[in-house]
């Protein structure tokens, strides 16, 4: 059986999503799809606008054969950890035989070659990338310089390969592959070009396609049957089902409370020591705090982003803030080891026959009921889902521990 691997966050799963999967399916000629999907909380350091289990229903509606979480430890990480960590897991499976992306590029002409070079990682690299990221410029852009700096290329060509990093799915994508590379994979890359509707596009554009941004500001504006024409109708009826519920949508202002009372008891030298917590963030925390308009989440944002602290680090920031990563244990050094285990969230008919062969060629262990493990990124797993829970209204202890309970999902 063919399988093709893609790695999604589905924030929540809209008409663009759809067409990667089909395509990626027919590109591929794949007879099955297994899907690592972020949980609680994602790469852009935002809650999910809906819990990693209605996520999963989304999902397994659309075709997904086989859905498994990346880790909340490798989530909510710049582009380098979160494709690492998402490509680890698809490699650990043994099932999988190709990856599919979405690119702007829509080639692997440019991206390939280039990760084959970047996979080794020079010193000056990864020096050059520090300076960059020190001078404030985003994650794209400073790997982009830095790449045309470390390797010495013409200035024409250096200007290409920022203009090329600069596009958000190029550099996710580029990540993906130079993670294959490091694994010594032998997952064959694949990589469609986006249509219509960007990654951080704010508004719909003409035709039924907007990026997952546009569907989120849709339903948080004009409510979710605005955002109708935008989304499949299973994706549809289970947001219904959640806004029903008080379980979406979710977003920051859900978790004020839990986060301002860690930043307002926490020491400096406390808050120093969780991740992204960089350059005296800690003081800089202590320092706005008092001269807040309101107490919003994006009103604290708004006080502590300058051109060296992008939104999207701070955001990072203030998710390991919350969940109390720490540095020691979420260091390089840790997270080059890759996932420790494989998370199911769901599956169906053909995903069942998949685990059945996972059993013998999985590298990893295959988690269906976490109390069979013990492991701290699973503890971290865990440990994100129910402060993700204890934000909904009127939470109880099943909302709180369903992430331990509940099995997979099965369709």
């Amino acid at each position: 059986m063919k399988t093709v691997g893609i790695v999604v966050e589905y924030n929540p799963l809209h008409n663009g999503h759809e067409l990667h999967f089909h395509k990626s399916k027919k590109i591929t000629r794949a007879d099955a799809v297994v899907a690592v999907m972020s949980g609680p909380f994602l790469q852009r350091g935002e809650p999910a606008i809906a819990s990693k289990r209605a996520r999963t229903e989304m999902a397994l509606a659309m075709g997904v054969d086989l859905v498994l979480e990346l880790p909340v430890t490798y989530a909510v990480q710049p582009a380098e950890w979160f494709a690492y960590g998402a490509v680890a897991t698809l490699h650990a499976t043994g099932v999988v035989d190709c990856l599919s992306f979405g690119s702007e590029s829509g080639t692997l002409e440019q991206l390939l070659p280039l990760s084959r070079i970047l996979a080794r990682e020079p010193d000056r690299l990864r020096a050059e990338l520090d300076q960059r990221l020190a001078e404030g410029l985003s994650f794209p852009s400073a790997y982009g310089a830095a790449a045309a700096a470390a390797f010495g290329v013409s200035e024409e060509d250096a200007a290409g390969l920022r203009e090329l990093l600069t596009k958000p799915n190029n550099s996710l994508g580029l990540h993906y592959l130079i993670a294959l590379h490091r694994l010594g994979s032998s997952i064959e890359p694949f990589t469609i070009s986006r249509e219509s509707a960007q990654y951080h596009d704010p508004e719909p554009g003409t035709g039924s396609i907007a990026s997952a941004t546009a569907v989120r500001r849709i339903i948080a504006n004009q409510g979710i049957e605005a955002a109708a024409p935008y989304i499949p109708e299973y994706t549809l009826r289970i947001l219904e089902r959640e806004i029903r519920s008080g379980r979406a949508p979710m977003n920051w202002d859900r978790f004020r409370q839990p986060l301002f009372q860690t930043l307002l008891t926490s020491p400096p030298a406390q808050l120093a020591q969780c991740l992204e917590v960089t350059e005296g963030l800690e003081y800089r925390i202590r320092r706005m705090l008092p001269k807040l308009d309101n107490s919003s989440v994006d009103a604290l944002l708004d006080s502590l982003k300058t051109k060296r602290y992008t939104r999207t680090k701070l955001q990072r920031m203030l998710v390991h803030i919350m969940l109390n990563h720490q540095k020691a244990g979420m260091n390089p050094g840790e997270l080059v080891r890759g996932p420790g285990y494989i998370r199911v969230l769901g599956f169906n008919e053909t995903g069942k026959k998949l685990l059945r062969t996972m059993r013998k060629t999985a590298s990893l262990p295959v988690v269906i009921k976490p109390a069979s493990l013990d492991h701290p990124q699973l503890t971290r797993d865990l440990q994100a889902a129910a402060v993700y829970a204890n934000a909904y209204p009127n939470a109880d202890a099943r909302d709180l521990y369903h992430d331990y309970r509940l099995p997979p999902l099965t369709l």
